[in-house]
């Protein structure tokens, strides 16, 4: 007799890694049973998702949004219940119709979600890496005190997680150090003096990977790795010290352990999110992704070099969060996220963003109690976002 299907519930399901879960997910119906889905503004994209999956459950947004899916899910004749705002998304993740949670929201809108997941014992497939970079230890107690299986997705953690034994006891003796690897963006070689004009559409044309607006820019300034050395530093019970960043252009390996003798343990594959999602919906046993197998005879070189610190000015300051008072990675995250919408939004140019970030870290003391919940965090968001603003109102002519 086949097990029961996992019951899952997609948070951002019209974003790229939504998608591709989506993408997986159709590839094994008798595995899977999708029984919820969230979009913030593609409505008809969920609408089509909704046709294919038939879940119980939607989560748009707001009122308006769900009056408008309501009539049409009607006419497609499905009886999926609409919901709307931030409470109706945590009741989701929570709710116990529900085993395993995707968390593909991108910043830190996806904090509450993961937390109302984590605290209700879901296997919690985390690809939303603002839930560790602004939650920390607040959001991994909830980890601990929920009894919820945390399963990294990013293609860099998923790496690290997939070189490592399931004893998490063992870590600390067998590592290092970790290797986290990054492709360098699409303005790797381009001369400095150039990075000023870059545009958003340049901007968010990866050479490598398929992703979000908001993600590519991160990867183009390299925050999105200053992000990853965040979450690493929760995930793994690292210090900062053992977190490493190389450019690695090809993206073949997606990153590395190194053990205490020397041995260095890496995931190797394709340059494609949906073989971390297979790993993390199937996980401890591995299915078919969809990805395109790896073809060794194809590859050249796999080189890899130092990030240069005056292109990528922004990965230092992951350290130097991580080194603040609680609530320094909240406001670096907040200030980023603030930053990399005003780019998109052509009111300040790319190699503005790393200022703004760089002034809201020196300009707002966090102050956070060592026993903060969420929302003190909420809180601190906002005030970093009022003052990334801010300094963005000055840098204007």
């Amino acid at each position: 007799m086949s097990p029961p299907r996992q019951r899952l519930a997609i948070l951002g399901a019209t974003g790229s890694v939504g998608m591709s879960t989506l993408d997986v997910v159709a590839r094994h119906p008798e595995r899977f049973e999708v029984v919820g889905l969230s979009a913030h503004r593609r409505i008809d994209t969920l609408l089509a998702q909704c046709r294919r999956f038939n879940p119980r459950v939607a989560v748009v947004a707001d009122a308006a949004q769900a009056a408008q899916l309501r009539p049409l899910l009607r006419e497609a004749g499905l009886r999926t219940e609409v919901h709307a705002g931030a409470a109706a998304l945590c009741e989701m993740a929570a709710d116990d119709r529900v085993d395993s949670v995707m968390a593909a929201i991108v910043g830190a809108a996806g904090l509450a979600p993961c937390l109302a997941a984590a605290r209700a014992g879901k296997r919690l497939l985390l690809a939303n890496k603002e839930a560790l970079v602004v939650g920390g230890g607040l959001f991994m107690r909830a980890v601990q005190d929920g009894g919820a299986t945390l399963l990294p997705i990013d293609s860099e953690h998923s790496a690290i997680f997939q070189c490592l034994p399931a004893d998490r006891a063992s870590w600390p003796h067998r590592i290092d150090h970790i290797v986290l690897t990054a492709s360098g963006g699409p303005f790797r070689d381009h001369d400095l003096a150039s990075l000023h004009a870059v545009t958003p559409e340049q901007a968010v044309a990866h050479p490598n990977w398929v992703m979000g607006r908001k993600i590519s820019v991160d990867s183009a300034t390299m925050m999105n790795k200053a992000l990853e050395v965040i979450e690493a530093h929760w995930l793994f019970g690292l210090a900062p010290a053992q977190i490493e960043v190389v450019i690695h252009p090809q993206s073949i390996v997606h990153s590395m352990v190194v053990c205490r003798d020397g041995s260095v343990l890496a995931q190797l594959g394709t340059p494609d999110m949906k073989v971390p999602i297979a790993y993390g919906l199937a996980w401890p046993e591995r299915i078919e992704s969809g990805a395109p197998r790896l073809d060794f005879t194809a590859l050249q070189a796999l080189s890899f070099e130092r990030p240069d610190a005056r292109r990528f000015p922004g990965l230092q300051l992951a350290w130097q969060a991580l080194a603040g008072p609680a609530g320094t990675t909240a406001v670096l995250n907040a200030a980023n996220e603030e930053a990399v919408a005003a780019f998109l939004a052509g009111t300040i140019a790319f190699t503005a963003i790393h200022s703004v970030v760089a002034a809201a870290l020196e300009r707002l003391p966090p102050g956070l109690a060592g026993d903060h919940g969420l929302d003190e965090l909420l809180d601190l968001d906002g005030r970093a976002r009022t003052l990334a603003r801010r300094i963005m109102k000055d840098l204007r002519p």
